[in-house]
């Protein structure tokens, strides 16, 4: 085998050290972290505190801190010397337009974004994952020229948009031998964009950034744009609600040719798995012999506490400790007027007639991570329930929030709702 031959291609080697940069990046983080975590345990262990009560955020001192800090120095140290030599690997091998991924390597890294996306975006890590929108798995350029030319056969009529959810990459939306995108472009003559985005960062700000680049979308469409559809599953339905809304608000034209939004397993109002998260913070942090582990429930993402209740605006967490104890004080989002919008969920249950231990199922659970009158829109103050229509609500009985993804019998609903002319459409089980 010649040198040449085992040499890797320069798209691959190129993300083999980009990531090995983003992970050294983290793992510096971790270390630094972890070293507080250890050093703030050990501070209040020291102090022999009563079991309840609060705990101690001061550093150790005398000798004992000197070796704290001293363990701090030399990972910053280490840590950005590394830095900087991969940094240079990846200036030697270029910057392709768009490196191939496999599969595991993309599900890895959205799934790094959904849990600590938040993080690595504002200490500038490059595995953070920036917004783009894409066509074949290709990003696009939002430039008249560069789109005209990645989008040759583009219609005018509609344009599917398709939103992933917390954790995941658009390749997600091929499951079961289901592709929903390509499916519903076939038929009712879409052209169908997914979008890649980091599932960590904070709802409200992903939505803003949705509009930011659906305006510019709009302008540059290689033909005049007369209707987008949206498909959004799991969070990327708040993301959806979230970029009409500032949209809206901020006065862009681009909501008005909205004409359907579909909301797949949606956490409208929230997952109770979050919820059950918040309190665990809450218990750790009672004790001052626990306090320092509550750090580590809290390393969990802005998207992921955005889950708690389905936060959807800047005002609903800006300014206050989103790991504070509270009651759900989100401002209420109307479904956008004028637009068609349709909501799925899941029960994990059979069938409809599984008496009260199915309904505490459903209420408590439903598709296994979103309850069914969460994905539904519903709640009991009628301020906060979105105003779904009967025959634009539908529930697969058992099915799981992924099996959403990819299903004959949601499937064929999406089919109906979108082919027919805004009716109320919905096919029988």
């Amino acid at each position: 085998m010649t040198e040449a031959k085992k040499r890797l291609p320069r798209p691959a080697a190129h993300a083999l050290a980009h990531d090995l940069r983003g992970a050294s990046r983290l793992a510096v983080d971790a270390t630094l972290g972890l070293t507080s975590l250890i050093e703030n345990l050990h501070h209040n262990i020291t102090r022999v505190p009563a079991p309840l009560g609060a705990a101690s955020e001061q550093p150790t001192r005398g000798i004992t801190g000197l070796v704290y800090r001293s363990i701090r120095g030399v990972t910053r140290l280490v840590g950005g010397s590394v830095d900087a030599l991969l940094g240079q690997l990846v200036s030697l091998l270029g910057t392709p337009a768009a490196v191939p991924a496999s599969a595991e390597r993309e599900a890895l890294i959205a799934a790094l974004n959904g849990v600590l996306g938040d993080h690595l975006a504002a200490s500038g890590n490059p595995l953070a994952t920036p917004m783009t929108l894409r066509h074949d798995g290709r990003p696009l350029t939002l430039q008249a020229a560069a789109l005209a030319q990645a989008l040759p056969q583009a219609q005018p009529r509609v344009l599917l948009l398709l939103l992933h959810g917390l954790c995941m990459h658009p390749g997600q939306w091929r499951r079961n031998g289901h592709d929903y995108g390509a499916a519903l472009a076939a038929e009712a003559g879409c052209t169908p964009l997914h979008v890649r985005y980091n599932s960590g960062l904070h709802v409200s700000i992903n939505g803003l950034e949705l509009a930011d680049k659906l305006q510019a979308l709009q302008r540059c469409w290689p033909v005049p744009l007369q209707d987008i559809v949206v498909l959004a599953h799991s969070m990327g339905g708040l993301m959806a609600r979230s970029a009409v809304h500032q949209a809206q608000a901020r006065g862009d034209t681009w909501p008005r040719q909205v004409s359907r939004m579909f909301f797949l397993g949606t956490p409208h109002h929230g997952a109770p798995l979050e919820r059950g998260g918040h309190w665990i913070d809450t218990l750790l942090g009672a004790s001052p012999y626990t306090a320092a582990l509550s750090r580590l429930g809290k390393l969990r993402s802005a998207g992921i506490t955005d889950l708690r209740h389905g936060s959807l605006l800047e005002e609903d967490w800006a300014g206050s400790d989103r790991f504070a104890h509270g009651h759900d004080t989100r401002t209420p989002v109307p479904l956008p007027a004028g637009v068609a919008c349709y909501a799925m969920a899941a029960s994990l249950g059979r069938s409809t007639g599984q008496g009260a231990a199915g309904e505490l199922r459903d209420k408590l659970l439903g598709d296994g991570l979103v309850p069914v009158d969460s994905a539904l829109g519903r709640h009991k103050q009628a301020a906060r329930t979105l105003g779904f229509e009967p025959g634009r609500q539908w529930v697969g009985q058992g099915l799981s929030h992924l099996d959403l993804l990819g299903h004959a019998d949601v499937l064929a609903q999406l089919q109906a709702w979108l082919l027919a002319p805004r009716a109320t459409v919905t096919v029988p089980r």
